[in-house]
């Protein structure tokens, strides 16, 4: 018979399926035919009354597809940011249980491409002490920014985005967006963080040993600001590892999936805005942060504790 012949291949769902299907057609009772193909009756009767029912798999797919609906950009989460969502709905899952799931419903993609680093150093200028030293944690905000500068290709020409992020909750706290990449970029930079966050004195600024950063009017800014000025190594892309990894979350999440080339500056100058400001400081799951909140959330709950 067929189920003896390949029973390593068949599952007695398989057989259960048959015997439904085929018993009132050759006329044998369900005993008989559960008895011939080596499964219990009681099964058969269990698996029929529970064939029908949603599985819990399934009702754990759905509730992923409406976190997935809840902002355009949430499409690009990954089996940890899609955990932690689902936990702060109520539901727990194992990270290899939500790996099967979002494996079922075709829910994971490819990892898309990493952007290269863009600023270059001047071996001739002095450079500050590295005061960060890969520790990227902050015990309150304002106390360690980080910044640096990427760039994307647009219809009339590229454009150049330098964003300042707070370690304390990730959260960029400014944005500077330009044609160039001159040392203006960076100063505006950080000016426009400053009049929004007015850090106390003493505050850190780490960046990469660029040309930009390492220009006397820069330095120079930062002073007036009353803050200090920290470097990582040249070419040691780990030394301001945490904002690497936003610029490789802003185009792999955002950037690269359009085509920016046929867009204009202004336009693509929009889009990072609401993508930095809307999405990802007030709505997307930050997996650096307890809880998973994200950082605007995060500081405005953790903030006030730290202070206490």
């Amino acid at each position: 018979m067929f189920f003896r012949k390949r029973s390593e291949e068949v599952t007695k769902k398989n057989i259960f399926a048959y015997i439904c299907n085929r018993q009132k057609a050759i006329k044998l009772s369900v005993l008989c035919m559960c008895k011939a193909m080596h499964v219990t009756e009681s099964g058969y009767y269990k698996w029929k009354r529970n064939r029908h029912k949603v599985k819990k798999w399934q009702l754990v797919l759905t509730e992923m597809h409406t976190i997935l609906k809840e902002h355009e950009d949430n499409d690009n989460y990954g089996v940890t940011r899609m955990k932690i969502a689902l936990k702060q709905k109520g539901i727990k899952c194992s990270r290899s249980t939500v790996l099967r799931i979002m494996r079922r419903g075709n829910l994971l993609h490819k990892s898309r491409k990493s952007p290269d680093g863009l600023t270059k150093a001047d071996k001739k200028a002095q450079k500050c002490e590295d005061l960060v030293k890969q520790d990227f944690s902050a015990s309150k905000p304002n106390e360690k920014w980080l910044t640096d500068i990427t760039q994307i290709a647009c219809k009339d020409g590229t454009l150049y985005i330098a964003p300042v992020l707070d370690c304390f909750a990730g959260e960029i706290i400014s944005v500077a967006m330009d044609d160039n990449m001159k040392k203006q970029l960076c100063i505006r930079a950080i000016q426009q963080a400053y009049e929004k966050e007015r850090p106390k004195p003493g505050f850190i600024a780490h960046s990469d040993p660029g040309s930009q950063y390492t220009s006397h009017e820069y330095k120079r800014t930062i002073a007036s600001l009353h803050g200090v000025q920290s470097m990582g190594g040249v070419g040691a892309c780990y030394d301001n590892a945490r904002m690497e990894s936003f610029f490789a979350t802003l185009k792999k999440e955002k950037l690269y999936r359009i085509d920016t080339k046929k867009l204009t500056i202004e336009q693509v100058k929009t889009i990072v805005w609401r993508y930095i400001m809307v999405y990802y400081n007030r709505l997307r799951i930050n997996t650096f942060n307890e809880g998973g909140y994200p950082p605007s959330v995060y500081r405005q709950i953790a903030a006030p504790k730290k202070a206490a």
